[in-house]
Parts: structure tokens; C-alpha cells; sequence
């Protein structure tokens, strides 16, 4: 890079949605940034490409998008997105009472209305009402401590003080509130959106956030791919007199120009490769699940028994919670599940657009031991297959991408985790080094700000927010 010292008041690596909303936050500051990117595009893990079929656009990784528009950061940002609504926020199709396998049409269904969505729920309609009305009522307030950094006095102190004790639980404990199966399957699925088992702590914060978040904004999709969130981003930059460069991968932090502040999206293991004085607990941060993602184009929609799964762009599939449960068992043990739970993401069922001659675009993922070789596409379709029989007969062309592919591909996903890194108590509430600002590193006016740190995945950059406004707080101070 032949940049001249002092060119740049702030540098950041990485032009994922975080990397780009620190960049978009010291922009609009004033000050001079560098992005530096190692793909030719940004986005990251919200980059869209033609992967299969000419003309039908595929979602890389993120698709759906609910904090996306609940994200502070996009609201300060003015970013106008176009995103895309179904009539129904998404589905968990099950097996019914009996146990079989035999699947009859029935899911449990998330619109937008509470009550609408309680009548679904039939004896349980009270149960459900009781537990998003007011967190759905209070959202705002909700999203501005539950995407704060961790570990902070509230700025509403009532409604976290609902939320909070619910967030530490499990999501198969808050799924005791219903006496039926359907509610206890939909929050088991929604709970293991954190990569551990729905049974272990904090997976209940998970699933309600997500669960509210369907009430309040909604589980959209970004009309022609989620790369627009990214472009949008860069387009601030840019705007502001910022530079994107693409196709340029760092080795290590002393390739970077000088600069006072050095903003990193990456996970603190991969920040300890790149500065060998890294202190010991960031090479110690611990990897979570791998995750095996399967790419199709159908040649129509997906055949679901349920007319609700046909309304949606995201389907969970894993039949009861129990099943889901052992499903992620099987993962945090090691193993490979037979029957996984898997999250179906059909987003021309509201983005029209992306239908191409009638061929859909289709992807599946479900959970694996991290940094698998193992193509877990049979089993993925075989869970499908049970609440959409015959949908293999759609198939055009498909894309296996296994968990140790993935890294590969995108060097964020660290043996396939999406999430980057362990959904454990620990590095959830403190980061690398409790104690601390999780965004702060060793190395004085260097900081991360990826999804590892608070608060957490999903497209909504808020990581990229703080940890760039910890970093403008620090130079003011010295």
C-alpha cells in the first residue's frame, strides 16, 4: 500500500457491515478513513452473488434481516433500504402431537400481529400475549440496551428489568410457558440461532429478541440481495471523502499506514495472528459450531404441506423441540446429527425480482462440528423432505459449502462459525478480556469491532458503532 503517513485519521480492515458502519461513524465525525478489504466486494458475510444459474442472485450468508431494521446505527446513519415483507414473519412446520414423523400441514406461524399470531397458538394464546406484549410495546427502548455494550446501566431500567431475567434462561425454559408443543418447538428454533443448544443459558435472550423483533419490525429480506446494506454503507464512506480498497488482505498490523486509530472486523483469535504481542487472551477466544450451507436453484417454490411455510422467507425446520434440542446436543458434542435442525431461507417469496425464468433461488443451513469437511446436504434435504414432500424433484443445481469451505472463503467464519466465536456466558457478557471495553485491544488507539464482540451477530453493525465510538471517546481523552 503506498500511503504517506498522516493520510488517514482512522484505518479499518475489513469491509463487512461492522467494518463498514465504524467506518460510516468516523466519516460522518469528519474524519479520514481507509477501508482495506481482501475480496473484490464488500460485505462479507452480506454479499450477494450468481453462484449457480445466470440471472438468480444468491444471499452468500445473512438473507434475513430483522435487525437490520430495528439497527440504531442504520436509523443514525439514514440508510434507505429497500426491504421486503411476507404475510408471515416465519414458520416452524411440526409433527403435531403424536410423535411421528408423518408431517400434517401444521406450523407454528409469526406475523406481525400479536393477537393474530396468539389465535395460532390456541390455549397458549394468553401464554404468548403475556410473553412479547410488552417487550413488542417497548421495543425501541428494548433494541437500545439489548445492542448497548454489555455489562451497562440501562438507559431504561424497567424494561430490561422484564427482559433481563428472561434473556438469562434458556429457550426450552421459556418454552415451558406453553402447554402444547407447537409453542415449545417455535422457541427451541428460534434459541438455536445461537449456535448452542436451545437448553443452555442466554439462548432464551436469543429467541425472544428475535421473537419480538418479528412483532415490531418484522423479518425482512434486502430487495435483490443483502450486499445492499453493504453498498449502502460504503456509499456513506465514500460520500464522506472515504476510501474502500478491495482486494488487498492484510498479513499482519504492520502493513497498515500509520494512523491513530485502527479499527479491526475480526475475530480476536484472527487479531492475535495479526499482531504478535496480542495478549494470551485473545489467541485463547474459543470458536463455536461450524455451520454446513447449501446453495440451490428450484425450478418453482418449494411444495411445503403448510400454506404458512409457502408465505415466509425463512423456514425452521427440526420438527419438535425435543428433536431440535438433540439435534444442537449432537453438534456442541461433536457429532454430526442425523436429523438437524436447519433454517430455510426462500427470499424470492417476497423478492419477486428474484425469480430468473422461473427458477427460484433456495439456501439451507444446518449446524456442524467446527471446521467440518462433511457434506451435510443429504440430511438437510432428507428434514426438508418431510414437511415438503417431493421438493427434491425442483432441484436445477446446487452448492455444498462445508463448514472448513466456508473459512476458506470468507476468513471471519473461523472453522464455519457464523458467529464468531462461542456463545458462552463468558465471552458473550465480558468479550476477550473481561474487565475491559471488549472493543479496546492491548495495543494503544487498535480496536476490534466485529460480530464477536457486543453485541453480537446479525446485520446491524452495532459492534462497529460502539467500538468506533469507544475509539473517538479515547482520542478526545488523551
Amino acid at each position: 500500500m503506498s500511503m504517506s503517513a498522516g493520510e488517514f485519521d482512522a484505518v479499518v480492515v475489513g469491509a463487512g457491515v461492522n467494518g463498514l458502519t465504524a467506518a460510516a461513524r468516523l466519516t460522518r465525525a469528519g474524519h479520514r478513513v481507509l477501508v482495506v478489504e481482501g475480496a473484490p466486494n464488500v460485505g462479507g458475510s452480506a454479499s450477494t452473488a450468481e453462484l449457480l444459474v445466470p440471472g438468480v442472485r444468491h444471499d452468500l450468508g445473512a438473507a434475513v434481516v430483522p435487525f437490520a431494521a430495528a439497527s440504531p446505527a442504520f436509523r443514525e446513519l439514514q440508510l434507505q433500504l429497500p426491504f421486503r415483507f411476507g404475510s408471515v414473519e416465519f414458520a416452524h412446520p411440526f409433527d403435531g402431537d403424536d410423535g411421528d414423523d408423518r408431517d400434517d400441514g401444521d406450523a407454528a406461524a409469526v406475523v406481525r400481529s400479536i393477537d393474530s399470531t396468539a389465535v395460532g397458538f390456541g390455549r397458549d394464546g394468553d401464554a404468548y400475549r403475556r410473553l412479547v406484549g410488552r417487550l413488542t410495546a417497548h421495543f425501541e427502548s428494548l433494541v437500545a440496551d439489548a445492542m448497548a455494550p454489555q455489562l451497562k446501566v440501562p438507559a431504561h431500567p424497567l424494561v430490561m428489568a422484564r427482559f433481563g431475567p428472561l434473556a438469562l434462561q434458556s429457550a426450552s425454559r421459556l418454552g415451558r410457558r406453553f402447554a402444547d408443543p407447537k409453542g415449545k418447538a417455535l422457541l427451541a428454533g428460534l434459541g438455536a440461532h445461537a449456535t448452542v443448544a436451545p437448553d443452555h443459558l442466554l439462548t432464551g435472550g436469543i429467541a425472544l429478541l428475535l421473537l419480538v423483533a418479528a412483532h415490531a419490525v418484522g423479518w425482512p429480506v434486502v430487495e435483490g440481495g443483502t450486499q445492499t446494506v453493504a453498498e449502502a454503507l460504503a456509499d456513506v464512506v465514500r460520500t464522506g471523502g472515504g476510501e474502500v480498497r478491495l482486494q488487498q488482505r492484510v498479513a499482519a498490523l504492520s502493513e497498515l499506514p500509520p494512523s491513530p486509530i485502527v479499527l479491526l472486523d475480526v475475530t480476536p483469535g484472527q487479531f492475535a495472528r495479526l499482531e504478535p504481542t496480542a495478549a494470551s487472551a485473545f489467541d485463547r477466544w474459543k470458536y463455536g459450531p461450524g455451520a454446513c450451507k447449501v446453495d440451490y436453484v428450484l425450478s418453482g417454490p418449494v411444495p411445503w404441506s403448510s400454506t404458512a411455510c409457502r408465505s415466509t422467507a425463512t423456514v425452521h425446520v427440526g420438527g419438535t423441540a425435543s428433536e431440535v434440542i438433540a439435534a444442537e446436543r449432537d453438534v456442541s458434542a461433536g457429532r454430526h446429527p442425523a436429523n438437524p435442525f436447519v433454517i430455510v431461507t426462500q427470499p424470492a417469496v417476497v423478492d419477486p425480482g428474484r425469480v430468473h425464468d422461473g427458477q427460484v433461488p433456495l439456501w439451507a443451513y444446518c449446524h456442524v462440528p467446527n471446521g467440518s469437511t462433511i457434506d451435510a446436504s443429504a440430511t438437510i434435504e432428507a428434514q426438508i423432505d418431510r414437511f415438503a414432500p417431493g421438493w427434491r424433484d425442483l432441484i436445477v443445481a446446487k452448492r455444498v459449502l462445508t463448514a472448513h469451505a466456508s473459512e476458506t472463503l470468507n476468513p471471519n467464519r473461523v472453522g464455519g462459525d457464523l458467529a464468531g466465536g462461542l456463545m458462552s456466558v463468558m465471552q458473550v457478557l465480558f468479550g476477550p478480556r473481561p474487565g475491559r471495553s471488549p472493543y479496546r485491544t492491548n495495543r494503544r488507539g487498535v480496536y476490534l469491532c466485529s460480530s464477536s464482540l457486543p453485541p453480537g451477530a446479525g446485520v446491524h453493525g452495532m459492534a462497529g458503532w460502539h467500538a468506533a465510538g469507544v475509539a473517538m471517546r479515547d482520542q478526545t481523552e488523551r
